[in-house]
Parts: C-alpha cells; sequence; structure tokens
C-alpha cells in the first residue's frame, strides 16, 4: 500500500473533485491518496466524488485554511459496481 499525496491548494470548485477523480483512477486498490485543497466546496464535493466511486474517505481535517482528504482507494469489486451504477456519459 502506498500513499500519493495531491496537493489542489489554490483551485476553485470543480477543479478539485475533477483532480481527484482523474488521480483515483490511477491507483491501484488499496493504495491512499493525501488531497490538500484551499477552497471550501471541496469538503462537499470531494465527499460526494467518493460516495460515488465507492472509495473510503479515511481522514478529513481542516488545517488554517486548507483542507485534508486522506482517500483509500476500494477493491475492484466496489469500484466496479460504482462505475456499473454511474450514468454511461460519466465513464
Amino acid at each position: 500500500m502506498t500513499s500519493t499525496k495531491l496537493d489542489l491548494t489554490g483551485l476553485k470548485c470543480p477543479l478539485p473533485a475533477l483532480m481527484t477523480r482523474k488521480a483515483l483512477k490511477g491507483l491501484p486498490p488499496g493504495d491512499r491518496l493525501e488531497v490538500h485543497c484551499s477552497d471550501p466546496l471541496s469538503v462537499i464535493d470531494i465527499p460526494a466524488l467518493i460516495q460515488e466511486t465507492g472509495d473510503k474517505v479515511e481522514i478529513t481535517e481542516r488545517v488554517e485554511q486548507r483542507i485534508v482528504f486522506l482517500i483509500e482507494k476500494a477493491g475492484s469489486a466496489r469500484s466496479d459496481a460504482a462505475a456499473s451504477a454511474a450514468p454511461e456519459r460519466d465513464r
């Protein structure tokens, strides 16, 4: 299991969620993605994305102006089920 850091500080909605989705697609199951954001809307957008993809938010914290998410990539069975439930245009 490895951990990757994604610094999205300074980016505004919808870029943090879109870039998090792209980064998660490249990770193998069990790996973790540490996402740093400053956009206040990311506390809504990123958990909604994670619910859609079937991955798991391990930790969410706020440090000064920064919001940090630690996301664990789900196993292929959960991710495949979430992908099949997503509309065709989202794939």
